[in-house]
């Protein structure tokens, strides 16, 4: 027991440090986002009308939360994904006094495939008067999200079974591998409606896909280490502390997810 709480201290200062770093980064890079744009060399040119002067209250309104919508979204997403990489990092030594925390992981998941499944899209009924039959057959960012849920959720159920001893074959081990590699990949060519529109829309969905390839390149990490965290090498638990170092990472990305 004793080694089990040496080894946890070890391992979450680790984390934290992680994240302060993590954090530093992105405050740097917020700063660097909000300087003003360099329109030297371009005064003689006839600019455009702003997109927002041409929308009225109703559709500003509309874009404005859809934004907070979505980044309220990726936030939850990226606490649960935190919470579960930390349950990951701790296991050993929790596990050891409280067996049933095996669950926890496996519980973020689920928690965060439910909510994504029921609250991505609130446009969709109970929230709006679009049906799901209208909303999976007519917008794609849609489908994509609520395929995102489904593949959290079979990653939650999947752990859950092989932490209940119920699925003990080793393909069952590759089963996270192959779904996170999916849906890093999935990731790639997501659509996002909500950035399509407003002003300096272009600006906002360069930035919107530079975010989801950071997503794309950790998740695709996450599911190559986890699978070499599956196999019986001398670099067995390096790789199972490193992928969950990665979930930390991914949180993260997600918490600081802006649009």
């Amino acid at each position: 027991m004793f080694f089990g709480f040496k080894s946890l201290s070890l391992k979450l200062p680790i984390a934290g440090a992680l994240l302060a770093a993590l954090l530093s980064f992105s405050q740097l890079s917020a700063q660097d986002q909000s300087a003003p744009p360099d329109h030297s060399g371009h005064e003689g040119m006839s600019m455009p009308m702003d997109d927002h002067s041409q929308m009225d209250p109703a559709e500003q309104r509309k874009l404005l939360a859809d934004k907070k919508e979505s980044e309220f979204n990726h936030h939850v997403a990226g606490f649960f994904v935190i919470l579960a990489g930390i349950f990951i990092l701790a296991e050993g030594g929790l596990v050891r006094r409280w067996s049933f925390l095996r669950f926890a992981w496996p519980a973020c998941f689920l928690l965060s495939g439910l909510f994504l499944l029921v609250l991505s899209d609130t446009e969709l009924w109970p929230f709006g008067p679009q049906s799901w039959w209208y909303g999976l057959t007519h917008n794609l960012e849609v489908v994509q999200h609520k395929t995102f849920a489904v593949i959290l959720l079979a990653l939650g159920v999947i752990e859950v079974q092989r932490a209940r001893g119920v699925l003990k074959s080793a393909w069952a081990g590759w089963l996270f591998p192959v779904l996170a590699c999916f849906g890093s990949v999935l990731l790639l060519f997501h659509e996002h409606q909500g950035g399509m529109h407003g002003p300096g829309h272009m600006t906002v969905m360069a930035h919107i896909k530079a975010q989801h390839l950071g997503f794309s390149v950790t998740g695709f990490g996450i599911g190559l280490v986890k699978g070499l965290s599956e196999l019986p090498t001398r670099w067995k638990v390096t790789f199972a502390r490193l992928w969950s170092l990665l979930m930390i990472v991914l949180g993260v990305l997600l918490m600081l997810y802006t649009e």
